[in-house]
């Protein structure tokens, strides 16, 4: 299947590349990324050849959120339209999460929003020293809702609470304080990080590999349909509030919202 917006490659040991390649953009999340994405987490789980998966992004920036063009496109639509879309984001969450093989995280460079999301549902994450985070939702008058199964599973309910709702920026080291990553390393120092991450699972069993996950997923905390279900609801009924309408027509006119104080 040929891409647009990633790209994988694997080499000859079974390792898989999987980069969001929408360098221009930040690698944000757009419609076309999320279905490629979708379609890539089932490729790859069948592919019997590939035996790990690296999760990367092309240039600076790991994933800078939802597309500008794409958060346009849910401002102006339906509760319906809206709540399709957050189903299909939350389905490739789901389907990178519940991947047969193991995911590396390879985080080269910043991720907002739901750039959190992708990392939170990789097995281990590894960033570079400089790269910042955060989830910024609540600028907008919005909530972090289709992502926070994952974000809450990765960093568990005390550790998300100092993120989850501030919007506030955060460094690489309070990243892995939040095990939200595992390690921080310098730029120059990322490659060989990956490495020691991935040789292990060569000399591992395939098939108790992807059953060891599995079991893992099963005795952590639980993502029901019903739960992202009421993520998507609770999202929706965010999109239709005033504060939600006042913030995002304060980000595309370029202006405080105007909830805004003086520090």
């Amino acid at each position: 299947m040929s891409f647009e917006t990633i790209s994988i490659s694997t080499d000859d040991r079974g390792v898989a590349t999987l980069t969001l390649d929408r360098e221009d953009k930040h690698n944000a999340l757009s419609a076309r990324m999320i279905d490629e994405l979708t379609a890539a987490a089932a490729q790859l789980g069948a592919d019997d050849k590939v035996r790990v998966v690296v999760l990367t992004g092309a240039g600076d920036s790991f994933c800078a959120g939802g597309d500008l063009g794409w958060m346009r496109e849910q401002f102006h639509a339906d509760r319906e339209t809206r709540m399709a879309e957050a189903r299909k984001l939350a389905m490739m969450l789901k389907d990178l999460n519940e991947l047969p093989k193991p995911l590396v995280g390879k985080v080269q460079g910043q991720a907002f929003g739901g750039g959190i999301g992708m990392m939170s549902v990789c097995d281990v994450a590894v960033a570079v020293n400089g790269a910042k985070f955060g989830l910024t939702e609540t600028r907008l008058g919005l909530i972090p809702a289709t992502i926070s199964p994952y974000v809450l599973a990765r960093m568990g309910e005390g550790k998300a609470r100092r993120v989850l709702m501030s919007a506030r920026l955060f460094e690489a080291e309070e990243a892995r304080d939040l095990d939200l990553v595992a390690k921080v390393v310098e730029p120059g120092d990322l490659d060989a990080a990956i490495e020691a991450e991935i040789k292990p699972y060569l000399g591992a069993a395939p098939a108790a590999v992807a059953a060891s996950k599995a079991l893992a997923r099963s005795l952590g905390p639980v993502i029901s349909d019903a739960e992202i279900d009421d993520t998507i609801g609770r999202l929706a009924d965010t999109w239709e509030t005033p504060e939600a309408q006042e913030g995002i027509s304060a980000f595309f006119d370029k202006r405080k919202p105007n909830w805004v104080t003086k520090s």
